[in-house]
């Protein structure tokens, strides 16, 4: 997913949507060690939406603490 896309949910959906992602790349790990997985493009794009959700949420925290600090 792009980064847009992903602004357009609430803290909480992208919390939700984090979790899942977590639990997918837990069982595209388990399936890259047992064989299974031909392909590691799968995990890159998980570990790299993941991280987008962490850039997103932690803009939008900074972004409070600067209107409340005006």
């Amino acid at each position: 997913m792009k980064k847009v896309e992903f602004e357009q949910y609430s803290n909480e959906e992208l919390l939700s949507k984090r979790n899942s992602f977590y639990t997918e790349l837990f069982n595209l790990r388990t399936q890259l060690i047992t064989g299974q997985l031909g392909n590691m493009k799968k995990v890159k794009e998980r570990k790299k939406d993941i991280a987008r959700i962490y850039t997103i949420l932690k803009e939008r925290q900074l972004k409070n603490e600067k209107t409340k600090t005006r």
